[in-house]
């Protein structure tokens, strides 16, 4: 089967679309922190043991960009900071129960919306899409072939 020359668009087109009923399903809970620091507390949740440096790193920002962001989301009580019970010169980053909370909350109201659009969909259209991003995700994780070496390493 031949790819239609505008598949790239219309993956391109529905990632948007996506995008947008989950920024929609977001946008209308009253929030006090930003998309970014909801970002923040997203990768802390699904990176443990996670310190200022290696918060840096998954945002790609400087560790004093991570450690303000840290500061606001501490002072409205959705992070804190505690000291490794390994290594007590490390300080890692965790959610507070009102942080896990809220990214639960969002998380439902998110899987809502895009049921909302699936139920607007006929069955057998879901079931093909469910493959159809089986498949893609499969693909995207494979590894590429390499160009050439990386000469861009960062250095801490």
């Amino acid at each position: 089967m031949e790819r239609p020359p505008n598949l790239a668009a219309a993956v391109e087109a529905a990632a948007e679309a996506l995008i947008g009923v989950l920024d929609s399903a977001t946008s209308r809970h009253n929030l006090s922190v930003s998309p970014t620091q909801l970002r923040v507390l997203s990768l802390i949740m699904s990176h443990p043991d996670t310190n200022v440096n290696r918060l840096a790193e998954l945002l790609d920002v400087v560790p004093s960009s991570a450690s303000r962001l840290c500061d606001r989301l501490e002072a409205v009580g959705l992070l804190r900071r505690a000291a490794d019970p390994r290594d007590r010169r490390e300080v890692r980053l965790l959610p507070t129960n009102a942080a896990e909370s809220l990214l639960r909350e969002l998380q439902e109201r998110r899987h809502r919306a895009v049921q909302a659009v699936l139920d607007r969909m006929p069955n057998r259209v879901q079931h093909e899409l469910l493959l159809a991003l089986l498949a893609f995700g499969q693909a995207a994780t494979m590894t590429a072939p390499q160009s050439g070496s990386d000469s861009t390493a960062r250095s801490a």
